[in-house]
């Protein structure tokens, strides 16, 4: 009955407005590892891209259960931030427990990652893809079993003498690369706001490669 009275009102079914509402919820998560010692170290670029956009929106970071979360208003959307606290390699876990306890589709999901093979400060976003061998995102393939999931992948270079890989991703970032870095996540925060507010699509050709 209720249903057909917001037919005739012209609200459509509470049904379809659940699903109207739940697509305007988005989950963007910075991967990275928790402590001090892996603070502003290359492989936690996640976390710092949403510690960068959380502080351009005067938001803080509140502890809950798997993560760190904020969240903020985009244009109508609801944007969940989660910087995972179950270190790199078990982010999928985290993932899925706020994906199915918000009830976000995994189409309003994007995960930010550190990427070696693509130059410093580059950025690059996908609708799917390999785990490039990066053991958070290959948990998060795992646990989501499926490859097909946003990714915003954030270029690191691959600057490093041979052997010394584990070395460079969890080093600290060099003092030019710091000088740049500021832009960087300047950029990195539009990208982040347009993927919300534009799609995914529209966001690829703006920013990819930029």
């Amino acid at each position: 009955m209720w249903d057909k009275i917001r037919k005739w009102l012209g609200f459509g079914s509470a049904k379809r407005e659940v699903q109207f509402n739940t697509m305007k919820k988005y989950l963007v998560v910075g991967l990275g590892n928790i402590g001090e010692k892996y603070a502003g170290t290359r492989h936690n670029i996640g976390f710092q891209i949403l510690d960068h956009l959380a502080n351009t929106e005067e938001l803080s970071f509140k502890s809950a259960k798997l993560g760190d979360i904020s969240s903020l208003k985009i244009k109508g959307r609801s944007v969940l931030l989660l910087k995972p606290s179950t270190y790199m390699n078990l982010s999928g876990k985290s993932v899925k427990y706020w994906l199915t306890k918000e009830k976000i589709p995994v189409e309003n999901l994007l995960i930010i990652t550190d990427d070696l093979n693509i130059p410093f400060g580059t950025l690059r976003l996908k609708t799917k893809g390999s785990d490039g061998g990066h053991n958070g995102l290959k948990d998060i393939q795992e646990k989501l079993q499926t490859t097909k999931y946003n990714r915003f992948r954030f270029g690191i270079s691959d600057s490093f003498n041979k052997g010394s890989q584990v070395d460079y991703v969890l080093g600290e970032w060099t003092e030019e690369e710091k000088t740049k870095l500021k832009e960087r996540l300047d950029k990195s925060a539009e990208l982040i706001r347009s993927f919300v507010f534009s799609g995914v699509n529209n966001t690829m050709n703006q920013f990819n490669g930029k």
